[in-house]
């Protein structure tokens, strides 16, 4: 595991990616042809996607809809546009049903000789980092941007003495959240799913040991992610520790990355050069942490773990 620097500024390439991102028919045929690739590669792979979706569509969901939708949420503005590829972004069902698949079709390329176990190698080479930096196993964890559950799942497999909390702005990801808990350990189904803005929990102050956010910094604005690390700061206890796991904007892959592969990343995900123009390290020290540890922990990906700043 290496250290890494946090600098990054946007290319040439960038900049003419953008440009063709701003024409309408040329950003739709991108988002249409990302799709495609993604459900190509993975029933490649030997993953099921048509199958999946096909299952989970024929399910009757009002029993996990109606026990964690918040009725009175009012979703931030950055949040109702469209992420990957889908116009209604992760306010949908479809979203909901493919996120398992798409996960190991995007991570299978990781490692060339993971496949399809490469997003459980992802998961575990982020749990090893904690594992290594964390000097006590924290007994109550907030996993920011839970999605379908998947990291909070995965979370509570190496901590299985915490209490868990998975928040997620998505109704229709954390009913698929809570639908996957059910089938899975007895403790997983006691983590208590919040359907709630991650920079507003309305968790109490001083209540958490660490605050997790897996492959979610990516889908945030700056202004977002700032956001929602002071409120990160908020419901720490002292001493306690936010973790982020994310794309590493300074790996190799990206900065040689084909401008086309570009142009099909950046039209699912629209906020990613305010990630990757974001100094993390400088941001986090700023808003009440203590210098952040950044360690890469896949050819593409790194942990940022900070700690609460002594007074």
């Amino acid at each position: 595991m290496t250290v890494i620097p946090t600098k990054t500024s946007l290319g040439l390439s960038s900049r003419l990616v953008n440009g063709i991102l701003a024409i309408k028919p040329l950003a739709n045929f991108a988002k249409t042809r990302a799709r495609n690739m993604m459900i190509n590669r993975a029933e490649a792979l030997g993953v099921p996607w048509r199958k999946n979706l096909e299952q989970l569509s024929e399910r009757n969901w009002e029993r996990e809809w109606d026990a964690v939708v918040n009725r009175q949420l009012q979703y931030p503005e950055y949040y109702v546009t469209s992420f990957h590829a889908y116009p209604e972004g992760n306010l949908s069902w479809k979203a909901a049903w493919e996120v398992e698949s798409a996960a190991y079709a995007v991570h299978a390329k990781i490692w060339q000789e993971a496949g399809i176990k490469g997003d459980a190698k992802l998961r575990q080479s982020y749990h090893q980092v904690l594992q290594e930096q964390l000097t006590s196993k924290p007994a109550t964890i907030v996993d920011l941007g839970c999605g379908v559950g998947m990291s909070t799942l995965t979370l509570q497999d190496i901590y299985p003495q915490a209490q868990i909390t998975g928040i997620d702005l998505s109704p229709y990801f954390l009913a698929v959240a809570s639908y996957r808990a059910s089938q899975a350990s007895t403790k997983a189904q006691n983590i208590n799913w919040l359907n709630v803005a991650a920079e507003a929990t309305g968790l109490p102050d001083n209540s958490c040991d660490l605050v997790s956010a897996c492959l979610v910094f990516h889908e945030l604005p700056a202004t977002a992610a700032q956001n929602i690390i002071l409120e990160a700061r908020r419901i720490l206890r002292p001493g306690g520790h936010l973790a982020i796991m994310d794309m590493n904007p300074q790996s190799e892959q990206f900065l040689k990355m084909p401008s086309y592969i570009l142009t099909l990343l950046k039209s699912t995900e629209p906020y990613l050069d305010q990630y990757f123009g974001l100094d993390i390290e400088k941001t986090l020290v700023k808003l009440g942490f203590s210098t952040p540890t950044i360690t890469c922990n896949s050819p593409r990906h790194r942990t940022i773990i900070a700690k609460i700043a002594s007074i």
